[in-house]
């Protein structure tokens, strides 16, 4: 995939699987809502209550993956890197949508809303019955 089509992709997914690391070094994996902001292929944004569970594992252990995936195609796409919990404004005004207010009580500045910012430096998809790197800039 180049980057254009591979953008497609991630803005035509409803889910996202986020994989983080538990107290106990052990994968976790959760779906969650499509990506709500990005920069290329390279800055993913999510959002989060901050009394989740992966929050937590995020602010002691920054290593995370985000994956994509058509099933219909059998075509699939994993990032790797980090992920940051931002409770800044500036992030925040990047992921509104109407509709928030049911998860989010005290809008915006509900302490229980969070970013998650994830930022790939690896990435890997399968299509066409093989596995192919592709480059992050």
């Amino acid at each position: 995939m180049t980057p254009e089509t591979l953008a497609k992709f991630v803005d035509n997914a409803t889910t996202c699987l986020v994989g983080s690391i538990d107290e106990n070094g052990f994968p976790q994996i959760r779906a969650m809502l499509a990506v709500r902001h990005r920069n290329g292929i390279q800055e993913f944004y999510l959002t989060t209550n901050t009394s989740s569970h992966k929050v937590k594992q995020f602010k002691s252990n920054e290593k995370a993956s985000i994956y994509f995936y058509d099933p219909m195609n059998f075509v699939w796409v994993l990032f790797i890197w980090t992920m940051e919990v931002s409770q800044n404004k500036k992030d925040k005004d990047l992921v509104r949508k109407k509709g928030d207010e049911l998860y989010y009580s005290k809008g915006y500045d509900d302490p229980d809303f969070s970013v998650l910012k994830f930022t790939a430096h690896q990435a890997k998809q399968y299509s066409n019955f093989k596995v192919e790197e592709i480059a992050i800039k």
